[in-house]
């Protein structure tokens, strides 16, 4: 699940952090909606281990802005209903 959960982060926050000229704004609008609605379609269970494999790789990462997306990932795709969880 680290290893899982570790590869989607990057892929959310390529789209994010891309220019307009790199990827088209309204495509990683539509993708990073996309792979939100498909995490808060998996079983609790599994949400739940999610949260926590993101929470152990944000306390493991050096880099502080990734550390802070790691953080902020759960909440921001609806896995957790406040930043605090």
């Amino acid at each position: 699940m680290p290893a899982l959960a570790g590869v989607l982060v990057d892929v959310v926050w390529w789209l994010e952090s891309c220019g307009d000229d790199e990827v088209d704004p309204d495509s990683a609008v539509k993708i990073m909606e996309s792979v939100g609605g498909e995490l808060l379609r998996l079983p609790s269970g599994q949400r739940e281990r999610l949260v926590q494999a993101l929470a152990d790789l944000a306390e493991a990462e050096q880099d502080p802005a990734r550390r802070d997306f790691l953080e902020a990932f759960p909440f921001a795709v609806g896995l957790v209903e406040d930043e605090e969880s």
